[in-house]
């Protein structure tokens, strides 16, 4: 078993992903980043190698098994077996139960919860044989309350969060910390920004600060854990 400590990130966009991949790095793990489309990882791996920790890309499809299977035999390959995993994958539609079709309901439970069992799967032998490990989970809003016209989201969400306090409570005693981390907001991302021009910056989340709280997550001494931790902006109602 190897012993580099090594981040997985499933959902590695250049928001949150990245910011996640980038801090780890900077401690020293290596990162192997996940997505659906392995070219938009590139850069970020760049600049992970520019900060000196080992780097590796994997195309990914996070709703199939079989394909989850396979992308963490790279992992374990190229760098090793997780020490952490972040599970950062997600997926909102907007529309009402009479107006999402089947086909995006599920598609829409299958990145937001399954693809983070399939996950979990995948890295928890190992943590159970080393007797320590993090698993962090992107939650968000909707895994709190469902809103009109965000089934498809609150749904998935709700499901994850189910999934990390079951996870939580069967592999916390193995040394496994598992958490999940409420999202209450929006991610201050190119996307956002383009989609809520001259919104302020203080207004949005910010990719390094949440990726500092899920580094203070995985350093938590194990007699101080925390299974959830609710983020938000300062402005933001709740």
């Amino acid at each position: 078993m190897s012993k580099q400590k090594v981040l997985a990130v499933l959902g590695a966009g250049p928001g949150l992903g990245r910011a996640i991949a980038l801090r780890f790095a900077r401690e020293g793990y290596a990162v192997a980043l996940l997505a659906r489309h392995k070219e938009k990882l590139e850069s970020i791996a760049r600049e992970i190698d520019d900060i000196g920790s080992d780097s590796l890309a994997v195309a990914v499809d996070g709703t199939a098994a079989d394909s989850v299977k396979n992308a963490f035999a790279e992992i374990r390959d190229g760098l090793g077996d997780p020490t952490v995993l972040a599970y950062n994958a997600g997926i909102f539609q907007l529309g009402g139960v009479l107006e999402l079709t089947p086909e995006t309901f599920e598609q829409s439970w299958r990145v937001n919860c399954f693809g983070a069992f399939l996950a979990a799967r995948e890295v928890l032998p190992a943590m159970q044989s080393r007797g320590s490990g993090t698993i962090i989970l992107t939650g968000a809003t909707a895994a709190m309350r469902g809103g009109a016209g965000f089934s498809g989201i609150a749904v998935g969400k709700f499901g994850l969060r189910a999934l990390a306090q079951s996870m939580a409570r069967e592999f916390g005693p193995q040394g496994i910390h598992v958490a999940h981390a409420v999202i209450d907001g929006q991610i201050n991302t190119e996307r956002v920004r383009e989609m809520n021009p001259g919104r302020e910056d203080h207004t949005l989340l910010a990719p390094a600060a949440i990726a500092e709280a899920y580094w203070q997550l995985h350093t938590q001494d194990a007699t101080a854990w925390t299974q959830e931790l609710d983020l938000r902006p300062a402005v933001e109602e709740f």
